[in-house]
């Protein structure tokens, strides 16, 4: 029997109950925009709710990583029960002890950063499933006010839905661009304006306090010091995300606030009166703490819109990276998420399109970790690599197949072909001979590099197709619009 499904037709599993809850508190808020919320903390220590985010926590790929308590979700189910974790857990929260613990700081490279670190804060098990409860409750509740143009952390968008609105909006116009991300993001956030904008919704003081205890719950850092975070939401923490785009709706509000029904830019005859004005248009797209503003006018238009995004930053406690904070035409090219967005003349004819290719950053981080895996002296199991190549590759694959990736795909391909082909070759002293014997049939044609039954993932087999801009993406707890 499915573990939702209602035994002998009774009330119904705790996945559906939370979805249930969820469901309400969506279509409350969206019928009552200045609607605060005065009892949520009976749905966050639900049984329902803590089993729900217990099983999200475990399902994780950081389950196996210990808080500041040494303890794993393996630990948990099999040396002290799940059931009787969960009620120990809704009792110190139902009697107010429950207290978080200090992060764990844990340092792991940023990718392409060139020996930079990003430091994560791992939280213990119990704070992740408070976490997860919490973020079980208030997702629905502020996804009912955040605007279409941020994809990043929310459920049902991916980065793919960004880089189609560039792509949609590049199209149409929209050719300068500002590209910008905003300096330690996750550790910068004022506490006093963050939990501000989450009162706009949420009034239940109890809940009030958790969120606010996970913000001010410190840090125990590699050197075992214990840091006061007087800033910041710490990465790692299922919560954090969810809070930084509490945070940053200010900046969509801000820059999209004139698309609303009724704005200056909510229709396309308003957009067009604005230009023929000499008034720009513009739009912003945002993942997480990077973001780009397209604009329809003039450079100096752009470099207007620069300086008024640092000013809606500013009470936020956060600022622009200068590292990276740059203006562009979309001709020159800019790179975002991993993407390279470029519009251009279509060779060997007069017409111009935006072309999203996949940007230098990725195919060398991915290159790296081939070569990392393929050494000529590797004494690792083929088995074990052409395992982990597929895994790398494939998932890198589905990431980059709506970009013009077909040739990339073919070049990779005989990139990881000869890279196996040159480390089996110094591995047992063969001669390009006994490669030829041994790789093709007897009617020449090369055959798979395999072992053990498993082979070597061909990434140019990958089909290369377009992603559909998506201009309304329903969330989890309504409908999706008919076709």
């Amino acid at each position: 029997m499915p573990e939702d499904a209602p035994p002998n037709g009774g009330a119904p599993g705790p996945r559906a109950r939370v979805l249930g809850m969820q469901t309400k508190l969506h279509r409350w808020t969206v019928a009552d925009p200045g609607r605060r919320f005065d009892d949520l903390f009976n749905f966050v220590h639900d049984p329902a709710t803590l089993l729900v985010a217990f099983d999200r926590v475990a399902g994780n790929r950081g389950a196996r990583t210990p808080g500041v308590d040494g303890l794993t979700a393996i630990d948990v189910e099999e040396s002290i029960g799940v059931p009787g974790f969960l009620n120990d857990l809704r009792a110190a929260l139902k009697d107010g002890s429950f207290r978080p613990l200090p992060v764990r700081e844990r340092s792991i490279p940023k990718p392409g950063g060139a020996g930079k670190v990003r430091k994560l804060g791992i939280p213990t098990i119990a704070d992740r499933v408070v976490q997860a409860a919490l973020k079980l409750v208030l997702e629905p509740i502020f996804e009912a006010d955040f605007t279409p143009v941020s994809y990043g952390f929310r459920p049902r968008r991916r980065a793919q839905d960004a880089i189609a609105e560039i792509h949609y909006f590049g199209t149409r116009g929209y050719r300068w661009v500002l590209d910008a991300d905003i300096e330690a993001c996750f550790d910068s956030i004022d506490h006093t304006a963050l939990m501000d904008r989450v009162r706009h919704r949420v009034k239940d003081k109890r809940v009030l306090s958790l969120v606010k205890a996970f913000l001010k719950a410190g840090v125990l850092t590699e050197l075992g010091e214990n840091k006061k975070t007087l800033t910041g939401t710490p990465q790692g923490g299922i919560l954090s995300p969810l809070l930084a785009n509490i945070a940053l709706s200010a900046l969509d509000e801000h820059l999209h606030g004139p698309w609303k029904p009724g704005g200056t830019m909510a229709t396309e005859g308003k957009r067009a009166y604005r230009r023929r004005k000499g008034q720009p248009t513009w739009r912003i797209v945002r993942y997480a703490d990077d973001f780009v503003v397209l604009v329809h006018g003039t450079e100096a238009d752009t470099a207007a819109l620069r300086e008024e995004v640092a000013d809606v930053l500013e009470p936020l406690g956060l600022r622009l990276s200068q590292a990276k904070k740059r203006i562009v035409h979309m001709s020159d090219g800019f790179d975002f998420l991993g993407f390279r967005i470029q519009w251009k003349r279509k060779g060997g004819t007069t017409k111009w399109h935006v072309y999203t290719f996949i940007a230098d950053r990725p195919l060398r981080s991915l290159k790296a970790k081939i070569r990392a895996l393929t050494g000529r002296t590797s004494q690792q199991d083929l088995a074990a690599v052409l395992i982990r190549l597929t895994q790398i590759m494939r998932g890198w694959a589905n990431y980059f197949k709506h970009a013009v990736a077909k040739h990339v795909f073919d070049r990779l391909d005989a990139f990881v072909w000869w890279r196996l082909i040159r480390m089996l070759r110094e591995r047992h002293r063969w001669s390009w001979g006994d490669v030829r014997r041994r790789f093709t049939t007897p009617t020449g044609r090369w055959r798979p590099i395999a072992a053990d039954g498993i082979e070597l993932f061909r990434i140019a087999s990958v089909t290369v197709s377009r992603y559909r801009y998506r201009p309304t993406i329903p969330t989890p707890w309504q409908p999706a619009n008919p076709v």
